[in-house]
């Protein structure tokens, strides 16, 4: 029996473009039959937060950074050509003409291919995200974890 290929993804990036490009590849490693898994840290943390507004006490720069920060996989700005905001509802409108899944049920979609989805506890702290606001059955690891996954890996992403 042959050991399974491992697929590790530090997605860094907070951008609706290259989050979609990290799940995209997930998956299909996942099929693959690659253990997969993606590290989010700094603005890729924004992917795993609720959507809705979750009363969690902050002190103020907290605050700010929630209030400055998306909320959601369906709220995130496009790496290029965002324009107001425009962008995304663009690029999500040819993406469903095309068949093209949406990042969030990419998410799912990972989920339910057991990919790994870790959220970065250090960045979690500097950015005064409480476990309330992200998704539900996600892990929180530090760097050491990461890096255990990532010196076993075939496949190495950062994005």
């Amino acid at each position: 029996m042959t050991e399974r290929k491992k697929t590790t993804i530090i997605l860094f990036s907070g951008d609706y473009d290259k989050a979609l490009a990290a799940y995209i590849i997930a998956n299909g490693a996942a099929a693959y039959d690659h253990e997969v898994t993606i590290f989010h840290t700094f603005w890729g943390l924004n992917v795993l937060r609720k959507e809705e507004l979750v009363p969690v006490s902050k002190n103020f720069i907290e605050k700010m950074f929630a209030k400055m920060m998306p909320r959601g996989a369906n709220r995130l700005a496009l790496s290029k050509m965002n324009m107001a905001g425009i962008g995304p509802q663009m690029i999500k409108g040819i993406m469903k003409k095309h068949n093209v899944q949406s990042l969030p049920s990419l998410i799912e979609m990972a989920r339910e291919q057991d990919v790994k989805i870790v959220a970065c506890q250090m960045s979690v702290d500097l950015l005064g995200l409480k476990e309330e606001e992200m998704l539900e059955g996600i892990e929180y690891a530090g760097v050491g974890a990461y890096l255990a996954d990532a010196s076993e890996g075939n496949v190495n992403l950062f994005i």
